[in-house]
């Protein structure tokens, strides 16, 4: 169909379209007569652009979103501006501030480690691609307000950017990422922080939920334990995860890091840490997992 069409169908001017096309968004044919000759595809693809544009989206996040057919290119898109929202409420907030007299000095260090934030959360999505990426993100997104004030902390936050910037990337065999996308589509910034808050009420005080919760941590530790899940995809990918992990330095490197660059992390992984030992005294067994 030619562009007055086109136009009619997705709502966009013509100058909009040729635009669109001239970036090479859309690939319309060529008739006889010279025109742009627009197909169903093209239609359905600049209906997206329309919206994708509506979302404030550039041409070179389109690109990359109309080309990633798994909609990871979205979900990190998701992330990224999740993750600027918070930046410039902190932000806000510093003004705030300051516009009460507030020192100088200390917003500047404040200032510091929100941006030192954004690049370690950046980073994490180039070395972590993908919904595994999105997921450590928004793991430790919290434990990153914390301005860097001790050299202690400056030397840990170059270690996990170096160790970023030469981790290999993480391959997901085809067979398990339908079952990675199926099981992370509904990740948001509340489920995950929703989920580490119950973590940490859990850990806070571990006799109780020990004894509140037995007879179901029981039930997952037989599944846990049964051929059922040792043969599923779930069981495939924690091993996949548990091996990279393993030879990438994520324990040996980056925890110890985190946990000198951050003291709610440290706090965390202390509380963390004396549960799981309560944990393994009542349920031994979880040792095999």
């Amino acid at each position: 169909m030619l562009i007055n069409e086109a136009g009619k169908m997705t709502g966009l001017t013509k100058k909009a379209i040729e635009y669109y096309a001239e970036q090479g968004l859309v690939s319309p044919g060529i008739s006889e007569n010279g025109y742009r000759n627009f197909s169903q595809r093209d239609i359905e693809d600049l209906k997206k652009i329309a919206v994708y544009r509506r979302l404030d989206l550039s041409v070179e996040e389109i690109k990359a979103v109309l080309a990633d057919q798994s909609r990871d290119a979205l979900k990190k898109l998701s992330l990224q501006r999740d993750m600027k929202l918070q930046q410039q409420e902190a932000k806000g907030k510093l003004l705030e501030r300051l516009a009460e007299g507030g020192d100088f000095d200390e917003l500047d260090r404040s200032l510091q480690a929100i941006e030192q934030k954004a690049s370690i959360i950046d980073r994490l999505l180039m070395a972590f691609p993908g919904y595994y990426g999105r997921f450590v993100c928004l793991h430790f997104s919290r434990f990153l307000k914390e301005p860097i004030i001790t050299q202690s902390q400056g030397d840990a936050y170059e270690e996990i950017i170096a160790f970023l910037d030469n981790t290999p990337r993480l391959e997901i065999p085809e067979a398990l990422q339908d079952f990675l996308i199926e099981g992370t589509e509904h990740m948001t910034t509340e489920a995950i922080n929703e989920m580490m808050d119950k973590t940490k009420k859990s850990i806070e005080n571990p006799e109780a939920f020990l004894s509140e919760n037995k007879e179901l941590l029981q039930q997952y530790l037989k599944y846990r334990l049964s051929e059922e899940y040792l043969n599923s995809p779930a069981h495939k990918l924690q091993s996949l995860l548990k091996s990279f992990n393993s030879t990438s330095g994520y324990y040996d490197v980056f925890i110890p890091a985190m946990r000198r660059l951050s003291p709610a992390y440290e706090d965390y992984s202390r509380q963390m840490e004396i549960a799981n030992e309560k944990l393994l005294a009542d349920f031994p067994e979880i040792a095999k997992l």
